[in-house]
Formats: C-alpha cells, structure tokens, sequence
C-alpha cells in the first residue's frame, strides 16, 4: 500500500534551514520568502509530530530529532538531484518552452495563449506548471514566470504589473465584509491584516479558509466560498469575464509579484514576452 509523502519543498526548507540555521538565509538560497520557508518547515513538523528546531530571536537551534533527519534528508535530495542531472537536457529544441505556476498557467496565460499562438505561424509551446521553484539561477524553460520578490527572482526578470492584493467575491455577495468568509493564501509577506490596515477598517475575522497560492483563493473567491484577498494580475481575466468583482477600492502594494524572464537568445521568446507585457499593459 502506496503512502503519502510530504512535499518536496518540506524537505528542501528543512535542509536548507538546518545547514544555515536561519529561515532568512534558506530563503535566499531557495528563491522563496522567508516566511515560506518557515510554513514549509512548520507543516513537516506537524506531519512529523516533533519540533525539529528551536526558534531563537537571532536564528535557530536545531533539535535532537532535526539532527536524525537532517543527514537522510541530505542524501535522499543529493541521490534526487543526481538522477536529475541524467535526464535534464533543458529546454526541447524548436520549442517554446513556457514554465509557470499552475495559477499563472490558469489566470493569465491560458486566457490569452490562442490569441499568441494566432500571431506566430507554426509555433509549438510546453508549458510547465511548477509550484515553488527552488532555483531560479537556473532557467528551465525559455519563458518563465517567477513570483517572489524582486531580489529573489533573479537579474533580468521584468515585474508584470499590475500587482496589488484586491479584495474579490463572486458577483452580487452583498454582506458586509466583517461577516464574509475571509480566504488568505499564506506563505507571502502581506495578508488580511496589511489589508485591513491600508483600507483602514478595524475588526475584521480571523481568514477562515488558508490556501497555499493566490490563484486557489481566486478560484475559490469565484466559486463562491468567500472573499479573497488575491493578486489583482491573476484576477485581470477574472474581474473582465465577471466571475469575480471587486469588494473595496483598496488595494494594497506587495513585496512579492510575479516576473517574467524570456531567453534572449530565443526570439520566440522575445515575442512572446513582448506580446504578453503589451496584453497586461
């Protein structure tokens, strides 16, 4: 009988944590914010029912049971990127390879991808759905989507605008915001709370469902679970069609966005970059 694993990123967080004994300084060589990498490593410890650091005002201290772990956790991932190397060879030749999280690929680029491929005669396009990306100093594809912030994403990577956190809900929610079901994606900088104090309104319920991506919260938020506080580039698309709308005017500025880094040696890529910036714009 086949078990369940934890997420591969659990287990890079943790690593990456115990070797530096700093949330911070494993986020910077993950690509990720440091409070993923903190929810990263808070969820394996509670799937492991131990606590395998000891969090200091200055850094961590490792436990007992992170020392058990650390070294097979450290081999497994060693054996894992082995294994990749052999197959790797990078973006497919005469292809335009896309990488993005399934959000983007949902949100932004499925809406808009025929119009693109109409312009460019003959065309192919892989799309790879990557959630989390560990590295972002290696290119996967000729296009990619990176969110973080603009220190974590890599030189040469353009922030795509714009990218505000709004609040939405499905079309016609009419009560007020303080009874609405509040939906928050976790593992980034700014949440209800920010948002509560940039629109200035006080008592606002704790979010009731938490989801680990922006686009799930729009999804749901288009569903009809609730409000949700998401990025207002993935919810372009959305508030155009009408299965989401606006709830409030406010929206609050974030750390962290999405950026878009094209080969430049690919001219399908150029294309497809410029061809995006001008759709978003």
């Amino acid at each position: 009988m086949s078990r369940s694993l934890p997420p591969l990123t659990w287990f890079r967080a943790f690593e990456a944590s115990a070797r530096h004994l700093s949330f911070t300084a494993a986020a910077d060589e993950l690509g990720l914010t440091q409070s993923a990498i903190s929810q990263h490593v808070r969820s394996l410890e509670m799937r492991f029912g131990v606590a395998l650091f000891i969090r200091k005002p200055r850094g961590l201290a490792i436990t007992d049971d992170g020392r058990k772990l650390l070294p097979k956790v450290g081999a497994a991932l060693d054996t894992l990127t082995s294994v990749a190397e052999t197959f790797d060879t990078g973006p497919a030749s005469g292809v335009l390879t896309i990488a993005a999280s399934v959000s983007v690929a949902r949100w932004i680029i499925a809406p808009k991808l025929g119009a693109f491929l109409a312009t460019q005669s003959g065309l192919r396009v892989r799309i790879l759905s990557t959630i989390w990306p560990d590295d972002f100093r290696t290119p996967i594809a000729d296009v990619e989507i990176r969110f973080g912030s603009d220190k974590q994403v890599g030189s040469g990577a353009v922030r795509l605008l714009p990218d505000t956190l709004i609040a939405v809900a499905a079309p016609g929610a009419q009560i007020p915001l303080h009874r609405q079901t509040l939906i928050e994606a976790v593992g980034v900088s700014e949440g209800w709370k920010s948002w509560a104090a940039k629109a200035k309104i006080e008592g606002l319920p704790e979010p009731a469902i938490r989801v680990d991506s922006y686009g799930l919260a729009l999804e749901l938020a288009a569903n009809g679970a609730g409000v949700a506080l998401t990025s207002s580039l993935l919810a372009q698309a959305c508030l155009a069609t009408g299965q989401v709308e606006q709830v409030h005017s406010v929206g609050l500025p974030s750390t962290e966005g999405y950026h878009l880094a094209a080969n430049p040696k690919s001219e399908p890529a150029l294309a497809f970059e410029a061809w995006l910036l001008t759709q978003l714009a």
